[in-house]
């Protein structure tokens, strides 16, 4: 009999988006016969007795899906922009995580007017 194999397949292509407290991975794979698909893959870090560990929820997208897929995230998306919040500047959460990732890192200072614990 043969072996049971993992069905994972190696990733040819991944783009990670950080969301808050949520992280989505697009990951481009290769099927046995050499065909590409698409996971997207929401991970969220939980807290449970004995500490973290990652919720992670799958989506397989197959090529013939492409196309269908990308239509209504579009529309959807579109809808919400222009139907349902058309007064909320969207690129303005890109501005403010290019402002955050372009400030240095801060330095405590060591002065005397700080909490400090004895």
């Amino acid at each position: 009999m043969e072996d049971h194999k993992d069905n994972e397949r190696e990733e040819i292509f991944s783009e990670r988006v950080r969301a808050g407290k949520r992280t989505y991975f697009f990951d481009v794979k290769a099927t046995r016969s050499n065909d590409y698909y698409l996971t997207i893959t929401e991970s969220k870090r939980r807290y449970k007795d004995d500490g973290y560990f990652y919720e992670k929820h799958k989506i397989f997208l197959y090529k013939e899906d492409f196309n269908k897929f990308i239509q209504a995230l579009n529309d959807s998306v579109n809808h919400v922009k222009t139907e349902l919040m058309p007064e909320v500047d969207f690129e303005q959460f890109d501005r403010e995580k290019e402002e955050y990732e372009s400030q240095p890192a801060t330095v405590p200072s060591n002065d005397d007017s700080e909490l400090k614990w004895d």
